[in-house]
């Protein structure tokens, strides 16, 4: 291992970097512009791009390319040389303002939903300063933004920076009603917890369900799952940490805080942690990691596996995004606090989260509904599909005594109101964990558990940041005007609390009594993908977005359809892929084991044997039956999957056709199959078991 704080973000051009190598006017301009969103002079921007092209170089870079994140899921990358031609046929290494500002991308291929005809090509990267330029590759890598021709945005950063201004905004107003004039800006924080598989790459390289789908779409459970829990946090095997020491290195390099690793619940699970950062450094770092993770993997003869649900049966992988509100002097707003003033500042952020959360519960499930989440959400210790606020019974106390005006007879503080200092008693844990929680908090941060491992959390944050300013908003509203500030506090709060705690649940969030009562609360339980995509076109998104100039009206639309899409596109891979690994690989071989079978009967029979014969005849008898069964539910499937009349219905109509017949397909045709792989012989199954991908190490 290398000297740590020697190599980190050795590969970044960082504020340390831009001391060294901007002068001092140049600097503090692009300062400027980082920190107030100045425009960036074109004389300064030049400056910048030559320092940042001669650092680059030093560091083995012979490229440049503009890093952005499209629809897609994933990140995006055209890159182009620094050589330019001279004229006397040599190259001069060149890299202007111009070309670090912005850029021009051919966007025909990138989902739009409907923004733009598939013939509009011209599609535009913008620098963004807010996030730094890093070395990946032998490219230097410049953060941007992503919009079409027409200025509408194709990617998730832009409306996440958007998200990230409005409710620095926001918080901004409430903070100086409290007096606090020190602050210049308010910047959401997050920690993305990150959790993955890793499989031996020959195994992988022998099932096309992980090569095309990222996840197995056969596989009968193995004697040993994750029941007596061996694998959580247990010793970390050789293959493994060398894995991960090797990533964290690449991580630093890159200046990502990887903090924690550990083994997870299920057998080849493991998670990484990094400490907090902004909003949007955090979601560039979390797509680096992914990307990093299945690179190093690769080096370790290993594969990284990032879906959801890999395997059947055993946990699934989440991504658990940490969120808070901070200050640029190190303020984070959701600590308790010292001080009474404090304590009533936070008791409104704690509220306005609690109300956010509550009015568009729906909405923040829908950030994270896709095909591949659906299969997690609600199973093993990923949380269930209906949103729900955990505080603990402590906090949950507080706010129950506040909106009753009674005594807390937590402390001996006497009657609690705001500006009594009981709220300074609390230790900073203040809670417990809940693990069946979708929203915790969790001491001064809230933990969002329903996030996929594989998804981008930049759709996440940009609806917690956009929901939690919409109500800081109107707390503002009402502060600025009120004559007396203490009582329309108060009257906030305790109103607050008694109009939105059906959120607050401290209990078992898997429970069926959970569920009942939720539904009595009035929450939403929308378990599938399809059931949640249509809040984030209804009429009070579409208020939200538009009024706080996140996304236009046709932005919304185009989101809309393509989450629809991709939700279907994702369905039809796995049932093809399905449909072919049946009829080419299992299939076959169920018939060669059943003729092996027949043979050894008739072999037994033919030198009058025929009385032991009776376990194989139930065998063959059991075996054939289930390629019977297995072969009606291929044709089955095939032709719930071919049918063209699908193709002539709207698009939310087919995702639901999706959920409603090729699913269901598609589990009774695995049923069979998992079951079939119970009595063949291990020698002649066509891939690799449970067992092999788990514990092949």
């Amino acid at each position: 291992m290398s000297n740590i704080p020697e190599i980190f973000g050795s590969l970044v051009f960082n504020d340390e970097a831009m001391k060294k190598r901007l002068s001092t006017e140049v600097y503090k301009s692009l300062h400027k512009t980082i920190e107030r969103g100045t425009p960036l002079d074109l004389n300064v921007a030049n400056s910048v791009a030559e320092a940042m092209k001669d650092w680059a170089i030093e560091n083995g870079a012979t490229h440049y390319t503009h890093w952005f994140q499209p629809m897609t899921g994933i990140t995006a990358e055209k890159h182009d040389s620094f050589i330019e031609p001279t004229k006397d046929g040599n190259v001069i290494m060149k890299f202007s303002g111009k070309a670090l500002i912005k850029g021009e991308s051919d966007a025909s291929s990138f989902p739009s939903g409907g923004l733009r005809a598939t013939f509009e090509a011209r599609g535009y990267t913008a620098w963004d300063p807010t996030s730094y330029a890093f070395i990946k590759d032998n490219s230097l890598c410049i953060p941007t933004v992503f919009c079409s021709w027409n200025g509408e945005a194709l990617d998730q950063k832009t409306p996440l920076l958007r998200s990230m201004e409005l409710i620095n905004t926001a918080a901004m107003r409430v903070l100086k009603l409290f007096g606090n004039h020190e602050v210049k800006r308010v910047n959401t924080t997050v920690g993305a917890e990150q959790e993955y598989f890793l499989i031996d790459k020959h195994q992988y390289n022998k099932r096309k369900d992980l090569i095309y789908c990222g996840r197995t779409l056969f596989g009968a459970p193995p004697p040993k799952g994750q029941e007596v829990e061996h694998h959580y946090y247990g010793a970390i095997k050789p293959r493994i940490s060398a894995y991960m020491s090797d990533l964290d290195e690449e991580l630093w390099k890159l200046g990502v805080y990887a903090k924690t690793k550990h083994n997870e619940a299920a057998p080849a699970q493991h998670e990484l942690a990094p400490v907090f950062t902004t909003t949007n450094k955090a979601t560039d770092q979390n797509q680096l990691t992914m990307e990093t993770m299945k690179k190093v993997a690769e080096k370790h003869g290993l594969v990284c596996l990032l879906h959801e649900k890999p395997f059947n049966g055993v946990n699934g992988s989440g991504k658990h995004n940490n969120w808070s509100l901070s200050t640029d002097n190190g303020l984070n707003l959701f600590e308790p606090g010292a001080s009474p003033q404090s304590n009533a500042q936070f008791l409104l952020f704690l509220c306005a989260v609690i109300k956010a959360v509550d009015e568009y519960q729906d909405l923040l499930r829908m950030t994270v509904a896709t095909a591949s989440n659906d299969h997690r959400l609600g199973a093993n210790e990923a949380p269930p599909a209906i949103v729900s606020i955990f505080l603990g019974d402590e906090l949950t106390a507080i706010l129950d005594s506040l909106e009753k005006r009674e005594e807390y007879d937590g402390t001996d503080a006497g009657e609690f109101e705001i500006g009594v200092a009981a709220l300074p008693r609390f230790p900073r844990d203040i809670s417990d964990r809940n693990r069946t929680s979708p929203f915790a908090f969790t001491g001064n941060k809230f933990e969002f558990r329903m996030v996929g491992s594989s998804l981008s959390i930049a759709g996440p944050n940009t609806v917690l940041n956009t929901i939690v300013a919409e109500e800081l908003f109107k707390f503002a509203d009402k502060l600025e005007q009120a004559e007396d500030f203490n009582l329309i506090l108060n009257r906030i709060i305790r109103h607050t609390i008694r109009d939105h705690k059906r959120i607050i649940f401290n209990g078992d969030g898997y429970s069926k009594e959970w569920e009942e009562e939720a539904k009595r609360r009035g929450l939403y339980n929308l378990k599938t993908t399809v059931d949640a995509l249509p809040s984030l076109i209804s009429e009070k998104s579409v208020d939200l977005f538009t009024r706080h100039c996140i996304y236009t009206e046709k932005e919304i639309h185009s989101r809309y359809e393509i989450l629809l899409d991709i939700y279907i596109s994702t369905v039809d891979i796995e049932a093809k892929t399905m449909i072919n690994m049946a009829k080419r690989d299992i299939y076959p071989a169920a018939l060669k084991f059943a003729r092996e079978i027949a043979d050894t009967i008739n072999a037994q029979k033919a030198v009058g044997v025929s009385i032991s014969c009776r376990s194989e005849e139930k065998l063959l008898m059991k075996l054939s039956a289930k390629i019977d069964e297995m072969y009606d539910k291929i044709d089955v499937l095939e032709t719930v999957v071919n049918d063209r009349a699908v193709n002539h219905i709207d698009v939310l109509k087919k995702a639901q056709y999706v959920r409603d017949v090729i699913l269901p397909a598609m589990n009774e045709l695995r049923t069979v199959v998992d079951g079939m792989e119970e009595i063949c012989s291990a020698d002649i199954w066509p891939v690799p078991s449970y067992g092999k991908l788990m514990y092949n190490f």
